[in-house]
């Protein structure tokens, strides 16, 4: 008794005389399990952190949800970076319309449509999910693209239309810029001739005005027509206003805007400068 108390080894015998191994009589409190060298527990179970399998019915931890795409654009927003998204969504045939850095209801269609056929959620914002996959199917819009309506920011002028009284018009930027003595007066979109009959650069004098002048040679009506070069003036044209960029002059400078180019024509005078350059 005195060794069962103690934890002490009894040897038993069995019936030939022979003794059996030793039996080790834990005193350890039901449920403590027993201990291994280390000192871990031996046997503990699926479960333990030996590497073990859970309990049956253990519930496994849930992985954590991934976060939401962060919203970058959504109607209602404005700048620089809606223009870019509607010249890019414009690329690929989802946005008809010409950039013009608000997020409407037509913005917000196109985005929804071109999320639905890439297998996203159709919510008409534009996530960072939306605009990665945007960004992988678009080229970053040239200066024209984000502006295909017009409205470019004016160039730079050229020194030749720092002084006096001066058409100065830039090819970068389509734009002629009225401007008297260094100061800007009043700008407005333009657009060119084709590569087959450009405008020719260079500086010249405006040397006749016809407000309600035809061509002879296109037969084709030239309102408010300022002739610098040759047959080339500076003149308002319908078809520039209705059909945009999608077309070109033949070798005038198109003017879109009636009301800006009626009020040009009224302070131009002969002799005043026209300087058109790249």
């Amino acid at each position: 008794m005195a060794a069962l108390v103690s934890g002490c080894t009894a040897q038993a015998v069995d019936t030939d005389g022979k003794a059996q191994p030793p039996v080790r009589i834990s005193t350890t409190k039901p449920g403590d399990g027993d201990r291994d060298g280390d000192g871990d527990k031996k046997g503990a179970g699926k479960g333990s952190d030996k590497g073990g399998e859970k309990p049956d019915g253990a519930d496994t931890p849930a992985a954590a949800p991934k976060p939401p795409p962060k919203t970058l654009l959504d109607r209602g927003a404005s700048g620089p970076q809606v223009r870019e998204l509607q010249a890019r969504l414009r690329q690929i045939a989802w946005f008809h319309q010409d950039p013009s850095e608000t997020y409407g209801a037509s913005t917000a269609t196109a985005v929804k449509g071109f999320q639905g056929k890439r297998g996203l959620p159709r919510t008409g914002t534009t996530d960072t999910v939306t605009w990665q996959k945007l960004l992988g199917m678009t080229h970053k819009p040239t200066k024209f693209e984000l502006y295909s309506g017009g409205g470019i920011p004016p160039s730079k002028p050229d020194p030749r239309c720092l002084n006096g009284r001066v058409l100065c018009i830039s090819k970068a930027s389509r734009t002629l810029t009225w401007m008297i003595d260094g100061k800007a007066v009043s700008t407005m979109d333009v657009r060119f001739g084709s590569q087959y009959t450009p405008t020719r650069d260079g500086a010249f004098e405006v040397y006749w005005k016809s407000r309600h002048h035809v061509s002879t040679l296109y037969d084709t009506a030239m309102p408010y027509a300022m002739f610098f070069s040759g047959g080339q003036a500076v003149h308002y044209s319908s078809d520039f206003a209705a059909t945009g960029y999608n077309g070109a002059s033949h070798g005038c400078v198109n003017v879109r805007d009636e009301k800006k180019i009626a009020n040009l024509f009224a302070q131009v005078r002969n002799g005043d400068k026209v300087v058109v350059y790249k």
